[in-house]
């Protein structure tokens, strides 16, 4: 995973830490009272914007110093918070599992060993690793050729067995079956890159004389491709894996290279493949076909890799709203908890922890917000922000969260294009959410004054094209303007330099543009 500089980090520390504290005041003792009229009318005027009169609009505003509520409109409504739901599923992750936590995929032999040969079935075991690229698989290989191990005479064994076998969310639209934001949730899945998206392959294609030619990242047989693309004077291709199946069509025309991250039909199925192909690339040969189910009893390990810390992973995680990374962690908490690797499981201890921290109003569908039924309120997302700050992982989850106009992916994710130039750049700490028709930013604020803010923005069910998230981020840049030594009404000053992103979906789930 791609790191920060030494200065950069040193400094995110110190802001974290300040922010971990117990409530702390400004500097100078304040007029509790003063600036919070000019800011109730610049926040009631942000939105009048003409956009949101068909719309509902939630937003909460607390100092963290003082626990003052400094302003609030439909606070306990139920809003639909897309991508903001990641807050509850971090914060619970990181809670339940801790921030040392790792994932572990193992082989084991199941039989007896004589000399070279193994009379018996070698055993794939996932926990649910986003981390594991095709590199990853195939040194595992090269540990069981090491291992002096030629032949297996059994089957090769995928244990998938530590998640359930739902591998889609109740709720998510069958029409992002293909998408890999929405990739399937397996206990044994793998990446194609190092923003860890798991459960996708990237589909690539490219002008070849006059003929398109196609290319996988990872290499792989996995997927059917079916390229009925052609050469042409401009790009316009469609690249979309078949409802149910593993058949990839391609249509279209070519001109200059273009890429698609394209889900798996089957994660497991998909990173068998990939291991039984380097597994005869290091010269290990099995037998038996290749299956499914849990690991024999008394199964001897021979080799196995360990994924990064929760710790690490929430950067990836957060910073780019992984979706995935949401769902196996939902998934993996109930699995630690319960003793199931379900949902169900997953979503009772993220919503318990959350109900534990004086949360009130939520009603959680999946990890990550792309179920439609989620519902929190802007209140409640303001409570758990609140909440968090007393925990001691709190500096590390803090630093997750995309920053303001900070153009390093790994540190502005999905704000780095959004407030740059302005009093929130650098200082607005929050998660973005998206959908079509809902947008959404909560988060963390320092005001003029260095008094810590805390604030949930909903926007829902608008009906435009582009989503107003510039509304979002006035809002954001007239907190961190707020001052209530020098008081002013600041509406005329309000601007946000670089666009927010069109569109209603996060920046990061389109790829390959990356926000």
């Amino acid at each position: 995973m791609r790191r920060t500089s030494a200065s950069l980090v040193a400094g995110a520390l110190v802001a974290a830490l300040a922010w971990a504290s117990s409530p702390t005041s400004p500097a100078v003792a304040l007029d509790p009272s003063a600036g919070v009229a000019d800011l109730t009318q610049d926040i009631n005027q942000i939105l009048s914007d003409s956009r949101l009169t068909i719309a509902r609009a939630g937003v909460v505003v607390k100092s963290a110093a003082t626990g003052e509520e400094l302003y609030a409109t439909d606070a306990g409504k139920l809003l639909t918070p897309a991508s903001n739901t990641k807050l509850f599923t971090a914060a619970a992750a990181a809670e339940t599992l801790g921030l040392d936590y790792r994932f572990s995929t193992t082989v084991l032999a199941s039989g007896r060993r004589a000399g070279s040969f193994l009379t018996g079935d070698l055993v794939l075991r996932g926990t649910g690793d986003p981390t594991m690229l095709a590199e990853d698989y195939d040194a595992l290989a090269a540990k069981i050729a090491a291992e002096g191990i030629k032949v297996v005479t059994g089957k090769l064994v995928a244990d998938d067995t530590w998640f359930d076998s739902q591998l889609l969310g109740n709720d998510w639209s069958w029409d992002d079956e293909t998408a890999y934001y929405a990739a399937p949730i397996s206990a044994l899945t793998a990446s194609p890159d190092r923003d860890y998206d798991a459960g996708s392959v990237i589909v690539a294609v490219a002008a070849d004389g006059d003929k398109v030619k196609v290319s996988t990242t990872p290499e792989t047989d996995y997927l059917k491709i079916v390229n009925k693309a052609t050469v042409g004077a401009r790009t316009s291709v469609l690249i979309e894996r078949q409802h149910g199946t593993r058949t990839v069509v391609i249509t279209g025309t070519v001109a200059t290279p273009d890429q698609e991250w394209v889900s798996v039909d089957d994660p497991t199925a998909y990173v068998s493949s990939l291991f039984r192909k380097s597994l005869a690339k290091h010269g290990v040969k099995v037998l038996g076909p290749t299956t499914t189910g849990a690991t024999p009893a008394g199964a001897k390990e021979l080799a196995a890799h360990e994924s990064m810390t929760l710790g690490e992973l929430l950067v990836p995680f957060m910073k780019l709203s992984n979706n995935i990374h949401a769902e196996i962690l939902t998934k993996a908490m109930g699995r630690k908890v319960a003793g199931q690797g379900t949902w169900s499981a997953g979503l009772k201890v993220s919503t318990d922890f959350a109900k534990a921290n004086g949360v009130q109003v939520i009603n959680m569908r999946d990890g990550s917000g792309l179920s439609r039924r989620d519902g929190f309120s802007p209140g409640s997302i303001v409570q758990l922000l609140s909440a968090v700050r007393g925990k001691p992982w709190f500096p590390t989850w803090y630093e997750s969260l995309p920053i303001a106009g900070n153009a390093d992916r790994f540190v502005g994710g999905t704000l780095r294009s959004r407030m740059a130039n302005t009093a929130a750049a650098n200082n607005v700490h929050a998660k973005t959410g998206s959908l079509t028709g809902v947008t959404a930013l909560s988060g963390y604020v320092t005001s003029a004054d260095g008094e810590p803010l805390i604030f949930s923005i909903m926007l829902n069910q608008y009906l435009l094209s582009v989503s107003p998230k510039d509304i979002e981020d006035k809002i954001a840049i007239r907190l961190a303007q707020f001052s209530r030594a020098n008081p002013v009404n600041a509406t005329a000053q309000l601007r946000s330099a670089g666009d927010a992103p069109a569109g209603d979906l996060e920046c990061s789930w389109l790829k390959p543009v990356q926000c």
